[in-house]
């Protein structure tokens, strides 16, 4: 007897083969059997005639590291059928972490992370993903971030480490890695990940080799004028390391990436990439509007500049040219209730109304914050051509780049792989079917290492999702960015209904993965 057997769906496996009629039979946390169960008996049966019934689909790149511990049913990934989080990424991240990395990264990326108080306590790797087992919905595999590894060694210094240091960060790398971490992220847009030079990224990546990582990263650059450059680091990094590579949200013009990308592959380079389904992106305000300079050595000192007068003159001149145009960025998220009131404006319809000076909003903006501020920032050199381009190479696979913080966060947390199944499977006839959920759980499981995740087979781990494929939709927007998904009706993780017949339950059934 099936403790749940779902019955006469269209079985699309997350091979990208094509789609076929039959049932699935779960017993316990695993799939028991595949095919045709006429005749067999299960405690629940599920009807699924007409419905697709596939493997649960992976978020290759998000940021749910604190928000799903503040919100362990998380309906904004439920909803669209995920199952696994790809935790740790852009090099600043929660673990490991002392207790002063810690205070950093909360603050620091509460952009991005939010600021939600801590309901578990933790310092090592291990410990970190402790938090998860069997208190969330959904599973965690995560990476070690190289900006905690650096900063658990040198602090937030600029330097490179020395022999002696870099030694120390290996051992760090490598006890991640024996914990249970997937591979090693960068965001060298992020302070510290940022200061760390190729040199220092390749002996990192070769003490992670022999766990079978995969090094992921936030390049140095994505625009057309430096990407080509950045792509030739990584590709370097898994070259000399011996290791496949992972470029995060690849937000770039296609026809200029992707014959680099082949040519890279041509020679023997495993890269691979995640992408979200929109050109507008989301991160940290503060890293959007400052240069560099004034965020050197952490967030005191950044503060402490941004109320300095000769500070605010030198960046009156950064500001006639900023590296975001203004006028493509839109708050997503203040911390500082005195201006919590201008999430969801345009950033320079909140200059005009507060009637300061561009600089003077945005400095007194983040200093009310603690740098605590999220924006969404239109790519004007990116299109839906370049979407659907990058969307058609093999290499590619889902990944929302989530936020979930804020009264109008970037529509992409909760609509990302709902746009994809919907928009762009049923609408746009970007993908097929079988495509679309190859790239949104098969691809990512095996990038990863998630052996037992992705795919529909007898013995795979019973993460499972069934839903209409004529009304899978995203309802979020870059007005309302909360609105959820419609059109998934039933997710099972390991073999628990967190959603059945399109109603959430209370099971916790999500675990820590490990490669």
């Amino acid at each position: 007897m099936f403790d749940v057997l779902i019955s006469g769906g269209r079985i699309v496996d997350g091979s990208g083969n094509p789609w076929y009629r039959g049932d699935v039979g779960i017993g316990g946390d695993h799939i028991a059997a595949l095919g045709r169960l006429t005749g067999a008996e299960a405690r629940i049966r599920i009807d699924a005639a007409d419905k697709i019934v596939a493997p649960g689909f992976i978020d290759a790149h998000v940021h749910g590291d604190l928000m799903l511990l503040a919100d362990p049913f998380h309906e904004a990934a439920i909803r669209q059928g995920v199952t696994t989080y790809i935790l740790g990424q852009d090099g600043v991240a929660m673990a490991p972490a002392s207790p002063k990395t810690l205070d950093y990264m909360r603050r620091y990326t509460a952009g991005f992370s939010g600021t939600p108080p801590l309901v578990q306590e933790w310092s090592s790797f291990a410990e970190y993903l402790a938090c998860f087992d069997r208190k969330c919905a959904l599973n965690v595999a995560c990476l070690v971030p190289n900006g905690n590894v650096r900063m658990e060694v040198i602090d937030l210094e600029t330097r490179a480490p020395t022999a002696e240091e870099l030694r120390h960060m290996g051992r760090l790398v490598r006890q991640a890695m024996e914990e249970g971490a997937v591979g090693l992220s960068s965001g060298l847009d992020y302070i510290p990940s940022r200061y760390a030079e190729i040199d220092e990224l390749i002996s990192l990546c070769k003490e992670m080799a022999p766990y079978g990582g995969v090094y992921v990263t936030h390049m140095r650059r994505y625009d057309p004028a430096g990407v080509l450059d950045a792509m030739d680091e990584v590709f370097r990094i898994g070259e000399e390391a011996d290791i496949p590579v992972h470029i995060s949200h690849f937000n770039s013009q296609a026809d200029l990436v992707l014959p680099k990308l082949d040519e890279a592959r041509a020679r023997g380079i495993d890269v691979t990439y995640d992408l979200y389904c929109y050109t507008a992106g989301s991160s940290i305000l503060a890293m959007v509007t400052l240069p560099p300079w004034v965020q050197a050595g952490g967030i005191s000192s950044t503060l402490a500049r941004l109320q300095d007068d000769s500070v605010r003159t030198q960046l009156r001149e950064w500001f006639q040219a900023p590296r975001v145009p203004l006028d493509t960025v839109r708050l997503s998220y203040v911390e500082a209730e005195s201006y919590r009131h201008y999430e969801g404006h345009p950033l320079l319809d909140a200059i005009r109304e507060s009637g300061q000076e561009p600089v003077d909003f945005v400095c007194d903006l983040l200093v009310a914050s603690g740098l605590a501020a999220g924006c969404i920032a239109a790519h004007r050199q990116r299109t839906e051509d370049d979407v659907r381009g990058l969307m058609g190479h093999p290499a590619m696979m889902a990944g929302s780049d989530g936020i979930f913080t804020g009264r109008r966060p970037h529509p992409r947390g909760c609509g990302c792989f709902a746009r994809y199944l919907g928009h762009h499977v049923r609408e746009a006839r970007t993908w097929t079917l079988e495509q679309a959920v190859q790239r949104l759980a098969g691809h990512a499981a095996r990038r990863f290492g998630l052996k037992d995740r992705g795919l529909l087979r007898e013995g795979m781990a019973a993460d499972v999702v069934v839903f209409a494929a004529d009304q899978i939709a995203d309802r979020s927007t870059y007005e309302d960015g909360r609105q959820l998904a419609v059109g998934m009706e039933q997710v099972l993780v390991n073999g628990q209904f967190v959603l059945r017949d399109g109603k959430r339950t209370e099971a916790l059934p999500g675990r820590p993965l490990r490669r």
